[in-house]
């Protein structure tokens, strides 16, 4: 189990990385449509947000497989494995994220489905606009709360 932990640690680091990398694209390619109106950089945010929670996902789907032995099935899987990433497993894990944080991902897994099935000329600016007004705060508690994570994985591991 030491080995296994210290490997999804790594795994969760490197991933938040690559999910920091990704919030600033959202912000470069905003700054863009606001200046130039041309929808080719809307696209681009819509894209970019869309990466942003299918890499935060990817983290859970580590979590579900590597420390609870459980990933949810069925059609509403995704939503279960966000709401499963607030629970606390005795013996097991403490919640990964909080409640209020699970909530305010919930309108990105919701968008992200957007992305998935609308044709890009439709998506909406006024809604993409909310979504990257709260990106940067929201990402900076999701770092948070992974970090916190990954403190009890490195204390699981050493123990």
């Amino acid at each position: 189990m030491i080995k296994r932990y210290l490997t999804l640690l790594g795994r969760i680091e490197n991933e938040t990385e690559e999910i920091n990398k990704v919030v600033e694209r959202v912000g470069k390619a905003w700054e863009r449509f606001q200046n130039d109106n041309d929808n080719i950089f809307l696209d681009s945010v819509a894209l970019n947000l869309h990466d942003y929670y299918s890499g935060l996902e990817r983290i859970f789907e580590m979590i579900a497989n590597e420390v609870d032995g459980s990933l949810p099935e069925g059609s509403a899987w995704h939503k279960e494995l966000l709401k499963q990433m607030t629970i606390k497993i005795k013996k097991v894990r403490p919640a990964v994220i909080t409640k209020d944080t699970e909530n305010r991902l919930d309108d990105y897994r919701g968008f992200r489905h957007i992305v998935r099935n609308v044709y890009s000329y439709k998506f909406s600016p006024e809604k993409i606009s909310i979504l990257v007004g709260q990106l940067t705060e929201l990402n900076s508690q999701v770092v948070k709360e992974l970090k916190g994570f990954n403190d009890f994985l490195e204390e699981a591991a050493n123990s």
